[in-house]
């Protein structure tokens, strides 16, 4: 449901480099006030609708009732981290990765510690957890809303709500964040869909394999985030500036930071598959059971950073040239061809067909 909702991130980020490249300050600022005011709107209408959404995702997903007191729980950080979105979108666009940065640590560290705190020391279980997340979302915001008024006072002073609100901004406003979420669902339909096709297998084994393979992913895809964002808020700052030079010059080195993170992790994996798996894995006779049996599929994991670097880089310059409607027209084919391939082939090859579509 979060993931859903970070069209807001990459809409605002897109648009705010490009009117930061032009050197429009008022649209900056105005880009601020519509990114928020779409937040807090999306917000009002999930927490509204938060029982019918959460059943729905709880049944789609096998949940049982400690899932759904979790759910019931975390859903009100819903307007925080819907904001945030919002809120480091706009600081990436205005070239500042620094601030979410130091937020997303601050914000974590409160997260262990409230959650530890509510699960253990007031023993309220698995939705002290959840509680703990509420509450570092929430002091996430609180930290950009004071970022944002002690470095940007000269720019939050020029927004004027009636123009941010006037129907032709937030036209392109909408369009722009239409795309990028029907390219965020249709990646989240694809994410949900892998974990609930490999529950559905009938083997618990295959379900943990995944799953912990899908964390060595996660490893790859936070760094390949990274020039990711970088590739969004530069590609619309020279786009801005109308700096065609400094663009393709800015392309390159993506895509040159793209085949050296591919290359690292490559190696990690080909190397010390093993080893990374075994940081997720509790100690014990399963462990090492589970950790043979994910040998069967470990190429597939070698194999992502080859397919998926360059794809990361692509999102990021898209996103910043505001070119939405390509994004979503080639996540479409690629959910269908997803979906394709893995009805085609899970009858022959199994969990290797979720794999190759994956």
């Amino acid at each position: 449901i979060y993931w859903n909702c970070s069209f807001i991130r990459m809409g605002t980020s897109g648009l705010t480099a490009q009117a930061f490249g032009a050197k429009l300050k008022e649209e900056c600022a105005d880009l601020l006030v519509r990114g928020v005011v779409m937040a807090i709107a999306l917000a009002a209408i999930l927490l509204s609708l938060q029982r019918p959404i959460g059943e729905f995702a709880i049944w789609l997903m096998n949940g049982d009732e400690l899932v759904s007191r979790y759910f019931f729980a975390r859903i009100w950080a819903v307007p925080a981290a819907i904001s945030l979105f919002a809120l480091n979108g706009w600081f990436i666009g205005m070239q500042n990765s620094s601030t979410p940065m130091v937020i997303a640590l601050v914000q974590n560290v409160i997260n262990i510690v409230c959650s530890i705190w509510f699960a253990f020391g007031l023993e309220m279980g698995l939705e002290g957890v959840a509680w703990g997340t509420v509450v570092a979302q929430y002091s996430g915001v609180a930290m950009a809303v004071v970022a944002i008024a002690w470095r940007y006072r000269d720019v939050v002073r020029l927004a004027c709500l009636r123009r941010a609100m006037k129907l032709q901004a937030m036209g392109r406003f909408f369009a722009v964040n239409r795309d990028i979420f029907i390219r965020s669902f249709c990646l989240c339909v694809a994410y949900t869909f892998f974990t609930a096709a490999a529950a559905r297998m009938g083997d618990p084994t295959i379900l943990a394999v995944n799953s912990l393979m899908m964390q060595l992913f996660s490893l790859f895809s936070y760094m390949s985030d990274g020039v990711a964002y970088a590739a969004e808020a530069l590609t619309g700052r020279f786009i801005g500036a109308r700096d065609g030079k400094a663009l393709r010059l800015c392309v390159k080195r993506c895509m040159m930071w793209c085949v050296v993170i591919c290359a690292i992790y490559v190696s990690l994996y080909v190397g010390w598959w093993r080893e990374l798996l075994g940081l997720f894995v509790e100690d014990g006779a399963d462990a090492e059971q589970i950790i043979e049996y994910a040998g069967r599929y470990i190429g597939w994991i070698i194999i992502i950073p080859l397919a998926a670097s360059w794809p990361f880089m692509m999102d990021g310059i898209m996103v910043g040239a505001t070119q939405s409607r390509i994004m979503r027209n080639s996540m479409l084919w690629a959910t269908a061809a997803y979906f394709l391939l893995f009805y085609s082939l899970e009858p022959l090859i199994g969990n290797n067909a979720l794999w190759l579509a994956f």
